[in-house]
């Protein structure tokens, strides 16, 4: 569906399927008699990385819904793009320049990419056609990309937990009479929790969203353009309408969000979302506002409907970490996404394209994230994120997977989280130490190790667990430039306890793990 389109059109208005925000500030001063909204759908982004389809779906499906209420609501004009048409070639910047070359603009509006290749996509074909481009600032996040280039101003080190209380302060957020509520800024000695051997016991399960026919079109779409994708379709009901990220919040904040706290880091067999919010991918989207998650949260322990722990922090998630990776990443981009501080050079095993792997904690994450296009933060972190760390993947191979194979994966989110605070690949800019840990860590967190034939507490022999030799060999191979860091000193204190035998055979079972 596309609009008729006038001769000459003052402002034409890009809008990126990561941006589907009626509030944009695109629309300021939009004018439907001389302006023209511009979207589309092009195979590009869903190959340039193996992306998941559900990923792929959740994007299309968004997008059309998007386009409807533009067009069909608001009886705006909109050129639209459907995958694999005429007016699509492929790439974004082709499909933008055939349509520059082909009409009259006199400007193009954009609010700020996700990811920096995009952006330089947009401002070549526009400086090709020789048409203005206006950039403008997205409004959907609380920290502008300026204000966080003031914060990181002067500092040696940049750390989320200064960052987090400057945002707390400036947005009045779990704050009386210019203090942090409950005495503290977090609380996260009460939110480390696991499950005992009975396990979460009966969980309701979030909010399903039905495909309606624009999302049963996009799967059958997705399907026949990319059969050969990871992931499956059967289950797929993510949020892609704002109604439908209302009604998850609505959800969570009722059912999940007041043990969410105490057990945000478990995991457990056969259960994805556990406490967990699942609206990650509609906030990503701009379906959802963070400050409505925000107020939420925190009307929810205003209500006594939450704990200040569980509040405290999943808000932290939001107004802390998502706006602390957006800064680092437009901080440190384009050179950030090569960095590789630890000279990781092993591939990726291929088992992460399949899941067929005997360590069970691997292959039930790596199962449910093929399935399902999720896995929760510390099933990223200190699962699969945490083997490609210890075995000396190759980050930015570590970061094509995240973004392929996550729904809620844009580049300006992942990539940090990925190589900064997983992969540890930027040495130190992202988070202040290696997530290094062994396999008694995910034993102590989940019941994965319950019939894995592997023991977490073992770093030799046939029954030793990989993680576990891998944590060992890890540290032997880069104790010397760890030595400096002053959370590492525990870990490396108990590394020097390790006589040479111990250390020779550790170092030859690593090397067996890493054989292709």
């Amino acid at each position: 569906m596309s609009a008729k389109l006038s001769k000459t059109i003052r402002n034409l208005v890009v809008v990126l399927g990561d941006q589907l925000d009626r509030e944009s500030a695109a629309f300021d001063g939009f004018d439907p008699k001389r302006d023209v909204v511009w979207m589309a759908e092009v195979s590009q982004e869903s190959t340039k990385v193996w992306s998941h389809k559900a990923r792929i779906a959740v994007f299309l499906s968004a997008m059309r819904h998007f386009r409807e209420e533009l067009a069909g609501q608001r009886h705006w004009p909109v050129w639209y793009a459907e995958l694999n048409s005429k007016a699509s070639k492929g790439a974004l910047g082709k499909t933008l320049g055939a349509f520059l070359e082909q009409h009259a603009v006199e400007l193009v509006v954009l609010v700020e990419p996700g990811e920096w290749d995009v952006r330089e996509e947009i401002r070549a074909a526009a400086k090709q056609a020789g048409v203005a481009l206006e950039e403008r600032e997205d409004r959907h996040f609380l920290c502008s990309r300026a204000e966080f280039a003031a914060h990181a101003k002067g500092r040696k080190q940049l750390r989320m937990e200064f960052f987090y209380r400057e945002m707390r302060r400036k947005h009045d957020v779990l704050m009386e009479q210019g203090e942090p509520v409950g005495g503290a800024w977090n609380f996260d000695a009460e939110n480390r929790g696991s499950f005992d051997k009975d396990g979460p016991g009966l969980l309701s399960k979030p909010v399903q969203f039905q495909p309606d026919p624009i999302t049963r079109q996009v799967l059958k779409l997705v399907e026949e353009q990319f059969p050969e994708h990871p992931g499956k379709l059967q289950q797929f009901d993510w949020p892609v309408t704002p109604s439908d990220a209302q009604r998850a919040l609505a959800d969570f904040i009722e059912n999940r969000l007041p043990l969410f706290g105490q057990y945000q880091d478990a995991m457990w067999t056969g259960e994805a979302w556990l406490y967990h919010s699942r609206i990650a991918a509609a906030m990503n989207l701009k379906l959802i506002h963070p400050r409505e998650v925000i107020r939420a949260a925190e009307q929810a322990w205003q209500k006594k409907r939450a704990p200040l722990a569980a509040v405290e922090g999943f808000i932290r998630q939001i107004l802390g970490w998502r706006e602390y990776v957006r800064g680092i990443y437009w901080q440190c981009m384009p050179q950030y996404r090569d960095r590789n501080a630890l000279d990781a050079q092993q591939p990726l095993p291929d088992f992460y394209w399949t899941g067929e792997t005997e360590m069970n904690c691997l292959r039930h994450a790596l199962k449910q994230t093929l399935e399902l296009g999720y896995a929760h933060h510390i099933q990223r972190l200190m699962v699969t994120g945490l083997y490609a760390l210890l075995l000396g993947v190759r980050p930015r191979a570590v970061h094509e997977w995240y973004l392929a194979v996550y729904v809620d994966a844009i580049e300006w989110v992942e990539l940090p989280n990925t190589l900064g605070m997983s992969q540890y690949a930027d040495g130190g800019v992202m988070a202040s130490k290696p997530y290094a840990a062994s396999g008694k860590y995910i034993q102590r967190m989940s019941n994965y190790c319950d019939g894995c034939r592997f023991e977490p507490s073992k770093s030799t022999g046939k029954d030793a667990c990989p993680f576990t030799t891998l944590y060992w060999d890890f540290l032997l191979r880069h104790a010397e430039a760890l030595k400096g860091n002053p959370r590492m000193l525990m870990q490396l204190r108990n590394l020097s306890r390790l006589d040479e035998n111990a250390r020779a055979a550790i170092r030859g079972q690593a090397g067996v793990l890493r054989k292709p």
